[in-house]
């Protein structure tokens, strides 16, 4: 029987993990500072900021959250007034958030250093490189559907 060995400096998803986590906390070490606001936070804050209106379910799935880490940072966010909740018209367990104009305000600074700090990050890749770095998580993230089931 052939011993399996399992690489991690090798092992893909290991490392987009790590990638992942070592690239949002350098982020949020810009913004953490400057507004008190952890990942999962700004994460809701930067969902809300594009699509206004969404359950607190929908955030979870467009992050990949779980609805744990998604329901603390809205109370947080609402305990601070960064958030609002209005109660669906017709199904009173479902509430819709969106950013409040204090929200809105982190928002609106927030995103240029996001932004800024994304280029940065980019910065050792061509644009033929990036274009393809793009092409290729569009279609990893397409496959997550076939290891998910």
């Amino acid at each position: 029987m052939p011993n399996k060995h399992l690489d991690l400096d090798r092992f893909v998803p290991y490392r987009l993990s790590v990638l992942t986590n070592t690239v949002s906390s350098a982020i949020a070490r810009h913004y953490s500072d400057r507004f008190g606001l952890s990942i999962p936070e700004w994460r809701v804050i930067a969902v809300l900021g594009q699509t206004s209106g969404l359950s607190a379910r929908q955030v979870a799935q467009r992050t990949a959250m779980d609805k744990v880490q998604v329901s603390r940072a809205v109370a947080s966010l609402l305990a601070d007034r960064r958030l609002v909740r209005e109660a669906h018209e017709s199904d009173g367990r479902v509430a819709h958030l969106s950013l409040s104009s204090r929200g809105r305000a982190i928002y609106e600074e927030v995103v240029p250093l996001a932004l800024a700090l994304e280029k940065k990050f980019l910065a050792v890749l061509t644009q033929k490189e990036r274009d393809a770095f793009d092409s290729l998580l569009s279609k990893l993230s397409a496959s997550t559907a076939a290891i998910s089931d």
